[in-house]
């Protein structure tokens, strides 16, 4: 056992005996744990590939160390994706034919916890933290755990994330060579929008033989959260809750300039979405950066990998572009863990078993392999994330340290921000996902047709991006967010 691990059980146990001692509210109170008798608790989780392997290995450190001394085993399983995981905790929560037992502890995402918190299945996790405790986590991820209805917390943070972009280093230098753009251009999204309408006509320009063969330059994942953070950026909260209740701001003047900024450069071709993610945009050549989850760099890829062969290309981490003139707001991410409601000595054993994987060594070694922020204000610095490394002698993947970096650095004077839980939220977070982006993958293949007959770009695009256009998508997208909300 590595010494860093030995001392770090010994503090836990000199820890619990003085949190004991001090008489500290949940935690202080008298353990209901028993060596001799430990309690099992299983886990929930859609961590696949590395990440899985990374939390396999921390559980069982846990059960070899402190949940040994104090009587806890963890089992963790994984559910395979994220829908996956949902669809199983949907299922045992309705005791359907063949369902699985609900879990001790889970994955969950806000809006899935708050149907979960509704159905009555969440154990309140206030009882089991000290102030002080709660006091050493990042603020806005304890306030976004406070689901219940009396403001309780209910969700565990332990592993968050921001977005990024990330872009192919070799591609755009030699497009910036030729050009002259500047990577300063593509910290707005404004910024972005003019130098993908750059990109788009340089390439077009390199075969004079063949019309209208640009190449798009952007792309983003989780058009949601454009559209939530962007708003934000604005000064417009999309979905206002207070006191449970969601109050809907849809401004034309500020939802203009998002449609503006994607859906008219999508349907013009300077931004793509063609894979199941943009990295695997990148990988085929088919875009050159994009703005994705933290957790997305480690899958940015080593090499274009084009029909006729492959070339390697190098990388370059950077904050996501923000709105000129907007508010320094980022997208707050990543599934907290959850206590299903039981027994005190399941509860307070799954609180332990949290409290211990989100001790700053702990979650760090976990954030390396995985691109997940960590949780506590102590681990939240280069600094830390070094020492970590070198302590724990850890193999960190260059794309991931330097996104985590990259963060660390740059997050100061930057609000992290996620709407608040609400009933049907999930369903009206679809509608920002796709309502807008199905339209414009369908426009732009009409657009591609026009280009087919010979019609200019601005000829086959000028239907769809007018402003009688917007209107009348504006129209629908109110309607299907107010259909989805007032269900």
């Amino acid at each position: 056992m590595k010494a860093s691990r030995i001392f770090g059980k010994n503090m836990g146990i000199l820890c619990f005996a003085a949190t004991v001692a001090m008489g500290l509210p949940g935690c202080g109170s008298k353990s209901p744990l028993d060596p001799k008798d430990p309690v099992s608790l299983t886990v929930w989780h859609y961590y696949n590939g590395s990440q899985q392997a990374a939390f396999d290995d921390l559980v069982e450190e846990f059960n070899d160390t402190v949940g040994q001394e104090k009587g806890i085993y963890v089992q963790g399983f994984s559910q395979g994706s994220v829908s996956d995981l949902e669809t199983a905790v949907r299922d045992s929560i309705a005791g359907k034919v063949g369902a699985d037992a609900m879990p001790d502890i889970f994955s969950s995402y806000a809006d899935t916890a708050y149907e979960v918190e509704q159905a009555g299945a969440l154990a309140d996790l206030s009882g089991y933290l000290s102030d002080e405790e709660l006091g050493q986590y990042v603020d806005s991820y304890i306030e976004e755990g406070r689901i219940a209805a009396d403001g309780s917390l209910r969700i565990f943070p332990t592993a968050k994330s921001t977005e990024i972009m990330m872009i192919n280093k070799t591609d755009w230098e030699k497009f910036a060579a030729a050009t002259g753009a500047s990577l300063d251009d593509l910290a707005t999204i404004e910024g972005i929008t003019s130098t993908a309408q750059a990109y788009y006509e340089w390439t077009d320009s390199l075969t004079p033989d063949i019309m209208q063969d640009g190449r798009a330059f952007y792309g983003r994942d989780a058009v949601a959260n454009y559209f939530v953070i962007g708003m934000q950026q604005l000064g417009v909260e999309i979905f206002h809750v207070e006191n449970g209740k969601m109050t809907l701001n849809v401004p034309e003047q500020e939802l203009y300039r998002l449609w503006e900024n994607y859906y008219v450069p999508m349907v013009k071709g300077y931004f793509g979405a063609y894979g199941s993610f943009r990295s695997d945009d990148v990988k085929t050549g088919d875009i050159l950066a994009y703005t994705g989850s933290t957790s997305s760099a480690m899958y940015f890829p080593d090499q274009v990998e084009l029909d006729d062969g492959s070339y390697p290309i190098d990388y370059i981490v950077r904050m996501a572009p923000m709105f000129e003139g907007g508010k320094p707001c980022a997208v707050q991410q990543g599934a907290g863990m959850v206590v299903s409601k039981s027994d005190e000595k399941h509860e307070y054993a799954a609180v332990e078993f949290l409290k211990w994987f989100t001790q700053a060594e702990n979650n760090l070694e976990f954030g390396c392999v995985s691109g997940y922020l960590p949780v506590r204000k102590e681990a939240g610095s280069v600094e830390k994330l070094d020492q970590v490394i070198e302590s724990q002698q850890l193999t960190v993947a260059p794309k991931t340290h330097d996104c985590l970096t990259t963060i660390f650095e740059k997050m100061d004077g930057m609000t992290l921000y996620t709407n608040k839980s609400f009933e049907n939220g999930s369903a009206a977070r679809k509608v920002l996902e796709y309502h807008l982006a199905d339209k414009a993958a369908e426009d732009r293949l009409a657009v591609i047709a026009a280009l087919e007959q010979g019609k200019s770009l601005e000829e086959a695009a000028a239907p769809y991006v007018s402003r009688e256009s917007f209107e009348e998508w504006y129209l629908s997208f109110c309607d299907a967010l107010n259909g989805v909300v007032n269900e």
